[in-house]
């Protein structure tokens, strides 16, 4: 009595024709050359990307250009993004202002529009190290991780970007003066409240983000705070 092996060997065929078809559908959904920008994000909103270019254009008109180096603050999403000639290259949680958006000098808000990276204070200082007046002080913040947890005084710690608004009557002179605002992007104790709104006008990031962005970005990188 012979066996008859065409059923086994029909299911082994069809097999391997579904995977060559389920191959297939794969490399068409995913078209040549899209990868994701970096590691922290797949994709980037469509706001981001406008922004980024509009600098990036900009940048690369300059002489001084360097990495054409662009970062986008999204109040929105409580987000900052780094752009290196129009490439993502970080993207970071934030705090901005409690109280919303404004650029009014008082007002306790995060100004909006184009600024740009006017000075860098902090190179070297530890982790956690309180600025005062720009001014390291030789203490030390405690590092609040819990979500509900408030620090006594509003401290700057670790790396200070100093931001300057390029936008005149918005962020530039008068009472709307980013600089003289004393606008930065900073460390804070209150780790745990990073990725809402809680700052009293400044961009917060954690320590070790903080530190991280302050290494790698130059003075004369643009800025660009958006809703």
């Amino acid at each position: 009595m012979t066996s008859d092996r065409s059923g086994p060997a029909r299911l082994v065929a069809f097999l391997l024709v579904l995977a060559g078809l389920l191959g297939s559908t794969v490399a068409m959904a995913a078209p040549s050359g899209t990868q994701p920008m970096n590691e922290h994000a797949t994709s980037i909103p469509a706001k981001v990307e406008r922004a980024a270019a509009a600098m990036t254009q900009r940048l690369a008109a300059r002489s001084d250009d360097g990495r054409q180096q662009a970062l986008v603050v999204d109040v929105g999403l409580q987000r900052l993004y780094l752009f290196e000639a129009g490439r993502l290259v970080g993207e970071y949680p934030v705090s901005t202002a409690e109280k919303g958006t404004g650029n009014a000098e008082g007002s306790m808000r995060t100004p909006l529009g184009l600024h740009r990276v006017d000075e860098k204070i902090g190179a070297g200082a530890p982790t956690g190290m309180i600025f005062r007046g720009r001014r390291p002080t030789g203490q030390f913040a405690e590092i609040l991780t819990d979500p509900d947890a408030r620090a006594k005084r509003d401290d700057v710690t670790s790396r200070i970007l100093w931001l300057s608004g390029l936008e005149p009557g918005v962020n530039q002179g008068g009472e709307v003066d980013s600089k003289r605002r004393f606008i930065y992007i900073h460390g804070t104790p209150e780790e745990g409240r990073i990725g809402r709104p809680a700052s009293h006008g400044c961009v917060r990031m954690t320590n070790a983000d903080v530190i991280e962005l302050f290494d790698r970005v130059e003075v004369g990188a643009l800025v660009d705070i958006i809703d």
